[in-house]
């Protein structure tokens, strides 16, 4: 069935007013493209495994930690036929892409607001991507919401497929961009906390509507719907949710001395920086910030922070002490005091979770902060298998970090679903 265009709102508004009974079997979804209404059930929002792979998965089980559908996972993610149809090649995204009507509803995303609530209460996300299409894909379609804007910045060191890619996907989307000044990423360098700062300074001036900022990574993936978060947001009162806390005695090297990139790596000059301005305490946190609008208006037109951003340039990994450092100075929307009573976890936070492994242990361990890690690790971060699912689904985290769907597509496919199921169920 296909309705010319009036305003979404009314729309909405008509929908409602045909009764709950219909809006069981009712979902409108707008096309950009054409500028045309369509009519769909709420089940064609809903993912399937069909005949994929994950076909012979019992997420439900799978979430309740049972033995026998975990065991089940696993053996399915070593079987050759497995391995050998996970894979999407980024030329699927830009063939699949030349009809982006057709793209997008095969690929199911909601391109009209849930409900009014977060209709008026967008969000920004940057997204720095390297490689891994795939999973950079699912991870746009699960956040995905017409109302949000997305900054997505293509390391420049990337593959050509990956980047020519990612932009067909970003170009079927009117609220999702490439940033206007993408760098090359070294690890663990200024670069990283660069292409979020550009990333921040477009999503700033593209948009006055949005509440919140959100950066992300092409391999985080969400635990919470969008309705969820908007709600946690509201609860914030304005507030920012980032670890910030004092640097750990075995870590103030990283800022003690000048740092700068040789041959696209890192290194240690051996030459002592100055101290920080204005006295400044440099605290100890994460890349990855759930911060207010008008803490990124500081970030990009105060005078004090742009000392701040200048003296941490030449630091060893600044992306883990900058963000967390302008929480805590006086004056900074949503900020902290300084005192060390006021001082937050990443466990505390609600910007990202992460499992490293010096942390992990049994359950009866008092030393270990979480359960070990029932995936794989990378540069000692757990990348999440099935086993890991029960216990992220009980963490009030909005993402998590790491997932690989080139080796474990069922944890994505597992949360995927849940949180589809999870959305849809609240409007119906």
């Amino acid at each position: 069935m296909r309705w010319h265009t009036r305003r979404p709102q009314k729309l909405l508004k008509l929908t409602a007013a045909l009764g709950s009974l219909c809006i069981l079997f009712l979902l409108i979804q707008l096309n950009e493209d054409d500028n045309h209404m369509y009519i769909f059930g709420y089940s064609e929002l809903e993912y399937s495994a069909d005949d994929g792979p994950e076909k012979g998965c019992n997420c439900t089980a799978i979430f309740q930690g049972d033995p026998e559908a975990l065991d089940q996972a696993k053996l399915l993610t070593i079987t050759r036929d497995f391995k050998n149809s996970i894979h999407i090649p980024d030329e699927y995204y830009i063939n699949a892409t030349q009809d982006c009507r057709s793209f997008k509803l095969s690929r199911k995303y909601i391109t009209f607001p849930l409900s009014k609530e977060e209709e008026e209460f967008p969000i920004a996300y940057s997204m720095v991507v390297h490689h891994k299409v795939q999973n950079f894909e699912r991870l746009l379609r699960a956040i995905y919401a017409p109302q949000n804007i997305y900054c997505v910045h293509v390391d420049k060191k990337s593959q050509a497929s990956v980047s020519n890619a990612v932009q067909a996907i970003v170009s079927c989307f009117p609220n999702v961009f490439l940033v206007s000044k993408a760098v090359s990423v070294t690890y663990a360098a200024w670069p990283r906390v660069q292409a979020d700062l550009n990333c921040m300074a477009d999503l700033y001036n593209r948009s006055t509507e949005w509440k919140y900022f959100i950066n992300l990574c092409g391999q985080d993936f969400p635990l919470k719907t969008n309705f969820e978060m908007v709600k946690m947001l509201q609860g914030l009162r304005g507030g920012n949710s980032l670890e910030s806390e004092a640097l750990p005695s075995d870590k103030k090297w990283r800022i003690s001395y000048v740092h700068q990139i040789v041959n696209g790596t890192i290194k240690n000059t051996g030459k002592v920086k100055d101290p920080p301005p204005f006295d400044l305490p440099i605290m100890s946190g994460s890349a990855y910030i759930v911060v207010s609008r008008g803490y990124i208006r500081s970030v990009l037109e105060d005078g004090k922070i742009q000392s701040l951003i200048e003296w941490f340039k030449d630091t060893y990994s600044p992306d883990e002490n900058i963000w967390a450092t302008i929480q805590r100075v006086p004056g900074v929307p949503g900020s902290r005091w300084p005192h060390r009573k006021h001082d937050m976890t990443d466990m505390n936070a609600f910007a990202r979770l992460v499992k490293w492994d010096s942390h992990e242990g049994s359950q009866d361990s008092m030393n270990a902060v979480y359960p070990a890690c029932q995936g794989h690790h990378m540069r000692n971060i757990c990348v999440y298998g099935t086993g890991d699912l029960q216990w992220l689904i009980e963490q009030h985290h909005f993402f998590a970090n790491k997932f690989d769907t080139d080796i474990d597509p069922i944890s994505v496919y597992c949360l995927e679903t849940y949180l589809r199921k999870k959305a849809i169920d609240a409007i119906t």
